[in-house]
Formats: structure tokens, sequence, C-alpha cells
């Protein structure tokens, strides 16, 4: 008799380890047959151009990974049932299986495949996804999803996290990974990220532990300057799920265990870790959060159309130069700073009145990390209208803030070279610096340096009184 097979549906969940139908799958016993998809469902949000360059490469390292167990992989296009029926057909699948995703898009398609397979006889299995506890498993005491932060923090310290889980036993003889075509999708421009990072779940582990234990100690404090190398660099391999929140969250346990002295270090990155989980709790109680406000009064807010500025924001011309060495970082990268990101998104959205969502797509395209839950969740969190916001004191200054966390202007000199012989003293500020002392640092604003796009003083009461229309 032949053997049986089980399929598993990859998404979100490029690893051996920690992979819940990947491990379901093997209980099953027989055959297993990995599938990606490379979705045009409608309703389901394609991965932007830099995130496709990434998503290439980590299922390149991941095919090879799975070989070597005896797992094939196949990598395909098309509306996900579509897909599924011809591979279903093809390798003579009786069982699937696959993690949870949480967008609204997302989880129609899964419930409509789900229903249709197991009409078909099917067995059909869908399991925890890659969060440290799914959306519907916390809720505040009357039932209702969290909206603040703070007790979310609180109760989800206090839940039960799931261990988690070994890679699946090798199944046989190694295999060679089935063709396909590696560079489905990814945009000529993503092409200048090879060799700025290392891919896959061998690099995630590297990456985490690398963090804990050369940065732990430093990060509460380091995270927030940008030119010092503090922040642990997991949210491309979390996004992609190289690694799982919960293999982050375990391991940082076990190093408090270990060192106790590091246990305030490591509960402050262990709350950022939780920022993630808040934002899929929001993406699964509400509508579409990458274009819907989270506070309805923001549906009737005025923007500002201005495709000049807001190019001028994209190519990091702004004239402020913080917020121009994160969108430069960004395009040459495919990251940017957790702060210079807020700086970034603050400069559009308040001082120039553009609308959130406009800033929300550029970074979706542009970034490596670019998540569905995450991206859309800090746009609205800068921009006033999401949850837990305050948007008085939203208002970044990129000035003062530039002068506090990079006072010696080394993010900037890497990232506006054009700016390095200032004195730090105007580095951030290069407009109000005396000639003299541009004509010195071969500085000419408005030539080789733009003039800023907008006054920081007159546009943030702009801003407010805008809000205070809502």
């Amino acid at each position: 008799m032949d053997q049986p097979t089980s399929l598993v549906w990859l998404r979100n969940d490029l690893r051996l380890s920690d992979n819940p139908a990947l491990l379901a799958a093997a209980a099953d016993g027989g055959r297993i047959v990995a599938l990606y998809i490379h979705e045009t469902d409608e309703g389901v949000r394609a991965p932007g151009g830099a995130a496709r360059w990434w998503l290439n490469q980590s299922l390149e390292s991941l095919g090879q990974a799975l070989g070597q167990k005896c797992i094939l992989l196949i990598v395909r296009c098309g509306t996900a049932a579509e897909v599924l029926d011809k591979a279903i057909a093809e390798e003579g699948v009786q069982s699937v299986h696959w993690n949870r995703r949480y967008a609204p898009g997302e989880r129609d398609v899964d419930q409509q495949i789900k229903s249709d397979l197991r009409e078909r006889g099917l067995s059909v299995a869908s399991h925890i996804g890659n969060m440290l506890a799914e959306p519907w498993t916390i809720a505040t005491g009357q039932g209702k999803p969290y909206s603040v932060f703070s007790p979310f923090w609180k109760t989800l310290r206090d839940f039960r996290i799931e261990q988690p889980l070994p890679a699946p036993r090798k199944l046989g003889e190694a295999l060679t990974a089935r063709g396909y075509d590696r560079d489905y999708g990814a945009p000529k421009w993503s092409r200048k990220f090879e060799g700025q990072w290392a891919i896959g779940e061998a690099a995630a582990q590297k990456a985490l532990h690398d963090f804990l234990d050369e940065r732990l100690e430093d990060y509460p404090e380091g995270r927030d300057f940008p030119g010092r190398d503090m922040t642990s660099r997991l949210s491309p391999h979390l996004r992609f799920g190289e690694i799982t929140a919960r293999q982050v969250w375990y391991a940082t346990q076990a190093r408090m265990e270990a060192e106790p002295e590091v246990r305030p270090h490591a509960e402050k990155f262990l709350s950022e870790l939780a920022w993630r989980d808040f934002s899929y709790h929001q993406l699964y109680h509400r509508r579409d959060i990458a274009t819907v406000p989270m506070q309805e009064k923001y549906e009737g807010m005025r923007w500002h159309s201005d495709a000049e500025a807001e190019a001028a924001w994209q190519q990091g011309r702004t004239g402020i130069p913080i917020v121009d060495a994160g969108m430069r970082e960004l395009w040459q990268t495919g990251y940017m700073h957790n702060r210079v990101r807020m700086l970034a998104a603050s400069l559009l959205t308040k001082n120039l009145l553009i609308d959130w969502r406009h800033g929300e797509r550029w970074f979706w395209d542009c970034l490596v990390d670019g998540d569905v839950a995450n991206n859309p969740a800090s746009w609205q969190w800068v921009a006033g209208c999401g949850l837990d916001a305050a948007p008085y004191f939203r208002i970044f200054n990129p000035i003062t803030q530039g002068e506090r966390f990079d006072a010696a202007g080394d993010y900037v000199r890497k990232w506006v070279p054009e700016l390095k012989d200032l004195p730090d003293k105007w580095v951030h500020d290069p407009s109000s610096a005396p000639d003299s002392v541009l004509q010195e640092a071969g500085v000419s604003i408005g030539k080789t340096y733009p003039r800023p796009l907008v006054d920081l003083k007159t546009s943030r009461q702009r801003a407010l009184d805008r809000q205070g229309e809502l």
C-alpha cells in the first residue's frame, strides 16, 4: 500500500523548528510535501518589493533544509485554492496542514479552502501561527479586545505561552529541491540588498543569540540611538517566520534565569516583542487596518495632496537630516531604525499632513520586514488614528530628536554624507547654521542639500488645529 501523503501549506513560517503544521504532518506518518504559493487571491496583501527579494532567498534556504529531511518543497504562483487543488491531485495528498494567519482577507481565504477540502473528504488542520498568544485568547475583563498596550502587556506577561516545538525527524533520504523561479516578483532595485543580510532559519537563530550574548544589557537605552548597533534586527526573520516569537521569548527567559542581573534589560526586550502581538491583536479584531483608521473620527481627516513633497520625503530630500538619513537607509538596505521610522512617519503625517496610507504603502514596498500587522499599526499609532495613540504628544520634532539620539551626528553622516563636515552643533539643523560654517563644510542650502520642506513650528500647530476639527 502506498504511503499516505500530507501537504504542509507554508506561508509566514519558513522554518523547520517550532513549526506546528510541519510537526503535525510528520506525526501523520508517511510522506510530506511542502507547498509555498505566491498568492494572487483578492484580499491577500502581496509582499512589497523588498520583502519579495527576502522571500526568494528564504525559500531557497528552506528548500535545501527541507530536502535534508526528505521533504519536497514546491513553489507556485496563483490563487490558493487552484494551486492547492493541483498539488493535491499531483502528489496524491490525503491531509493538509497549515499554521494560522490573522489578517481579514487571509482568514477568509483559509476558511473557504478548509471548508471546501473537508467537503471533498480530505483531512485539514490549522495550527497556532507565529504568535505568543493568538488574538482571541486574550481579552479585557469585559471580554473585549484590548485597545491599550499597557494592560495588554500585563495580561500577556502572565499568559501561558506555548513551548517551542522541535524540528521533525529526518523522514528518509535527502531530496533535491524541485526547481522554481528563484527571482519571482523581486524588483531590479532590490538587488542592491545582496550581501547585506544573512537570511534563513540558521541566520535567524544566530541573530537572536548574538543579540542576547552581545547587546541585551545595553538594549533598554541603546535601542533609541540609530547610530549604535543595539537592536536585535530580528524583525525580518519574524516577519517570514524563520524564527518564532515563542523561540525568542523562551531563549530570553532562559537568559534571565541563567543571569538574573539582566532581567530588567530582558523585560524591556520582551515588552517590545509583545508590541508585535498587540499589532496582530488589532489586525484580527478590526477592519483592514492598512486602509481603515482605527479611530472612526479620522475617516473625516482632511489630508493634503502634495506629490512633490511626498516624492522628496521618499527620496530623503526633506531638508531634515535625520529623516533624510532614515529614508536613504531604507532605500539602500530595506530597513530603518525604529526611532527614525517614527520621526519619518511623523514628519509626513503631521508636519506635511499627507495621508498616513501613502507612507504605509511606501514602507510596505521598501521594507524587508514589511509586516501585515506591524506596518499599518505603527503608521496609525504615529498618525494619531490608531489605538493607544495621543496625537498631541506624537508630533515629534526631528531636529531635537536628532540632537538627543544622534548627538555626534554619526547616523546622519553615514547616510547623508553631504553633511559629514558640518560641526555636531549644526548637523541636525544645517539650514540654521551661519554662512561661514556652511561654507567651510562645503554645504550650500538649496544646492548641495535641500531647504526644509516645511517649518516645524508652524506646521506642528497646523496639525494640532487640523486634528482639532475632528
